[in-house]
């Protein structure tokens, strides 16, 4: 073979391509040479072992996710229980699979998890496995049945290290050409669709529990190509709720978790767009394990009124799920504190954050004051900040896109109470608002009383067009009355400077709105246009000015 600079376990790289039937593919396809002795140079026993009366009682095969998470659990409990088993009948067999991963407690010939294998060498026969009585290296010591395939080492050292080391460490002789295999009933369909992927790179089956079956077994043997395979097939099958959070766990299960970090991340998004309104989903929301609020936390896309809702939303859901305070402050501490922005919350929920006794004081005094320093910065430096500081696991100084959008505010006392506020909207805010959708923005005060923006997608009364109004109003308060005078303006080119559109005056009450159904006096097509005269580098820039009459 010519001398390559080649990564014997990189997929992308593979046997030299003059050597390959079908160069054309990326691996190359092997599937004629499987169990062909004419390609073969070594013989592979497969013992199948029976599995545990639970594990056996749960059927042959898994129809659904929940069969598969539940089958798995139930394995996972019943290795707990076999790793006590006695390890007398290893001592005469050589174990090469002592050291594969999932290894709890680090016995030498125990099963080391519910998938675990005994890879041993054997004399030329191969009898010595199946005839032995001992019964005390199996979970309840029976072959059920025994397969013989014709294997090729290269083929399966190429894609797999375990299958690397077997064969370049694991022989004593070069002429022991046999190798003995030990799975439970239960993996027998994952480990032979297994061996015709390595020599084919096609799996024949197509269902999530199957492929799942396929995907550990790929990680058992480090057939890393195998997993990614598998991966695929699953991000491209119908996901929901249950596969999502299934999916969420596979890292913490699996040793090469990189090779199902894709799989992880789409069902990380799936769940952040099913659950993008946690007020609408509230119950199942509460009802989602830690892996799965981690999910929908992460997302800047969540649909809540304030960073305030998010905080609120993460105490509730801690203190139903850890309800011993000491387990509460380490979750939220080590993990949920993350997700929350706290530079975007208000200064009055700030002050509850300081007292709040679920967080760590010290933590809480950081963040607190993080925040309060974050708020003082000019905007080119928030910007900033947001820039250099963004990982998936840690967003604090990204804004999210909250149902009351951030506004600027500029107060004056004299010679008459008097503030102008300025609201930007993206160019995607406003075409979410079509039909018939609005926008609000964050509250402001002026003489004492708490007001608001809110941008609406309408209809014109006169002509039947949809089209695009600016409301203010004034939030409720008893029966606290008195009269604005108002303006509302927004930039338009080519000058980009701020022209006034609407002017009134209004005596508020609690509750109360006013303004302009059609603010531009256009149709909402010419509105959202691509050379509508509003929008400048695909923001909306409105400002309304508020004077108190006297």
């Amino acid at each position: 073979m010519k001398e390559k600079n080649l990564d014997l376990f990189d997929p992308s790289t593979g046997m030299d391509s003059d050597y390959m039937p079908n160069s054309s593919t990326r691996d190359g396809d092997f599937g004629f040479a499987f169990n062909d002795s004419n390609f073969s140079d070594r013989v592979l026993r497969i013992e199948i072992m029976a599995d545990s009366p639970e594990t056996r009682s749960d059927g042959e095969a898994c129809h659904s996710l929940a069969d598969w998470a539940r089958h798995r659990k139930r394995r996972r409990e019943d290795v707990k229980k076999d790793n006590a088993v006695d390890t007398a009948g290893c001592a005469e067999e050589q174990i090469l699979s002592c050291n594969q991963p999932d290894t709890d407690d680090g016995l030498g010939c125990d099963n080391e998890d519910e998938e675990a294998v005994a890879m041993i060498e054997e004399s030329p026969s191969g009898d010595e496995g199946a005839n032995s009585n001992d019964s005390n290296w199996s979970m309840d010591g029976s072959v059920l049945r025994a397969k013989t395939l014709h294997i090729s080492s290269p083929i399966l050292a190429a894609k797999s290290p375990f299958f690397y080391k077997l064969f370049s460490n694991g022989m004593r002789e070069s002429e022991q050409r046999h190798v003995t295999l030990r799975v439970n009933a239960s993996e027998e369909a994952a480990l032979m669709e297994l061996l015709n992927f390595m020599y084919s790179n096609t799996l024949s089956t197509t269902t999530a529990p199957a492929l799942l079956d396929v995907l550990m077994a790929a990680d058992k043997f480090e057939v890393a190509s195998c997993m990614r395979y598998c991966s695929r097939l699953l991000r491209n099958l119908p996901m929901t709720p249950e596969s999502a959070l299934l999916y969420l766990e596979l890292p913490s299960g699996v040793l090469m978790a990189e090779a199902v970090q894709p799989l992880t991340d789409a069902a990380k998004q799936f769940l952040a767009a099913r659950y993008k309104d946690i007020t609408k989903f509230q119950d199942e929301v509460m009802a989602l394990p830690l892996a799965g609020i981690e999910a929908i936390l992460s997302s800047d896309d969540l649909q809540v009124a304030s960073e305030d809702t998010v905080y609120d939303f993460v105490l509730k859901w801690a203190r139903v799920h850890y309800p011993k305070l000491e387990e509460r402050r380490e979750i939220l501490g080590s993990r949920l504190g993350r997700y929350i922005r706290f530079p975007y919350m208000t200064c009055r929920k700030l002050k509850k954050v300081l007292t709040c006794t679920d967080f760590d004081h010290e933590l809480s005094s950081k963040v607190v004051l993080e925040s309060l320093f974050f708020k003082a910065e000019a905007p080119h430096r928030q910007r900033a900040l947001a820039a250099e500081d963004s990982t998936p696991t840690n967003k604090r100084f990204i804004e999210r896109a909250y149902k009351y959008r951030p506004i600027k505010v500029i107060e004056f006392e004299l010679p008459r109470q008097q503030c102008v506020v300025y609201l930007d909207l993206k160019r995607e805010e406003c075409a979410n608002l079509f039909p018939c959708g609005r926008v609000y923005s964050q509250a402001f005060h002026l003489g004492g009383q708490g007001f608001f923006l809110s941008a609406h997608c309408n209809v014109d009364q006169q002509t039947s067009f949809h089209c695009f109004g600016l409301f203010l109003g004034m939030q409720e308060k008893g029966s606290v009355s008195f009269a604005v005078d108002y303006e509302f303006a927004a930039r338009s080119k080519p000058t980009e400077e701020y022209l006034s559109k609407y002017k009134g005056n209004y005596t508020f009450t609690g509750g109360k709105a006013v303004g302009y159904r059609n603010l531009f006096a256009i149709p909402w097509t010419s509105f959202m246009a691509e050379d509508s005269l509003y929008f400048i580098n695909g923001i909306l820039h409105l400002r309304a000015e508020l004077t108190i009459k006297h």
